[in-house]
């Protein structure tokens, strides 16, 4: 039981950094209709942003600053100079962009920090173990990621219901040519929302840094589950993403821990091993296949 529930907090603390990866990516499909392939390179610049002012720094605060600011000044410059371009092209033309992107911005880094990874420490206020109810003991900071995510869900909830801002972003999602003509700057509202993705993005890479090295091309693989969130949810739905988060993240963790024991009940320990290792890399994708055979347009694919 105490594995677990260890689980469980591992699967929640996995959800909500896809989520600040996927709120951003859904949010500029919906408002933009643009396919970002370059999403992950904004975590990655997010995460290098990060190692390097708290390597020079020596504060972990100042580095997830940073990390904030290098991302969503990174996200507007792209979105000025090349995505702005982008809109009224088709989506092979998006993609093909973007993924350029990709690659200009693995090389950038790869120059400016080198090959080899960069390593982030826990901050001291939240390194070693924390006790919780029922004897369980969990990394402190694990804890922290999943409570700094959940605010920021509840803050980007917020935002988009309660704010001008957010009726703006809904109403671009809805009819951008409608609110154009009622005398919104629709260029600036979209590089505003393409910074506050990147932000989110380059926020996650700050958090993750420090329990996973930082090194050049580690968002891509993010980016892939967060494109899985995305479809689960429903293209455009900031509450479909984070409930798609959640589900992605559970189903992964869960699934990598519990497929082996149960192959091993009649499979010897390496064939389990294998066999549940194998079915648990698929899983999110099977999670996603039954999602869209119930809802094709994804859970929460009417609504941001």
């Amino acid at each position: 039981m105490t594995l677990i529930i260890e689980q469980l907090l591992n699967g929640l603390q996995l959800g909500v950094m896809l989520f600040l990866m996927a709120a951003g990516l859904t949010l500029v499909f919906g408002v933009m209709g643009l396919i970002n392939l370059a999403h992950g390179s904004l975590y990655m610049v997010g995460a290098f942003a990060c190692a390097a002012v708290a390597t020079a720094t020596g504060s972990f605060w100042l580095g997830v600053i940073a990390s904030l600011a290098a991302a969503a000044a990174a996200g507007a410059i792209v979105e000025l100079v090349v995505i702005r371009r982008l809109y009224s092209r088709d989506h092979l033309d998006q993609v093909l962009a973007t993924f350029a992107l990709i690659l200009v911005f693995s090389e950038g880094t790869r120059w400016l920090f080198g090959s080899f990874p960069l390593f982030l420490d826990v901050p001291a206020a939240f390194s070693g173990p924390v006790t919780l109810p029922g004897g369980i003991e969990y990394s402190r900071y694990r804890l922290a990621i999943i409570a700094a995510g959940l605010l920021i869900a509840v803050g980007l909830y917020a935002l988009i219901t309660k704010t001008r801002l957010g009726i703006r972003i809904r109403a671009g999602e809805s009819d951008r040519e409608m609110i154009a003509a009622l005398g919104v700057d629709i260029s600036k509202l979209y590089t505003i929302v393409f910074a506050l993705g990147a932000a989110l993005a380059g926020f996650a890479g700050a958090l993750v840094g420090a329990i996973q090295s930082v090194q050049v091309g580690m968002g891509e693989p993010v980016l892939i589950l967060a494109f899985v969130v995305v479809v689960i949810g429903g293209i455009g739905s900031v509450k479909g993403a984070f409930v798609g988060a959640l589900l992605v993240g559970m189903t992964d963790t869960l699934g990598r821990f519990l497929l082996p024991v149960f192959f091993g009940t009649f499979m010897d320990p390496s064939s389990a091993t294998s066999v549940g290792s194998a079915l648990a890399s698929m899983s999110i994708y099977i999670l996603m296949a039954l999602v869209l055979v119930a809802k094709p347009s994804g859970l929460y694919g009417d609504a941001i």
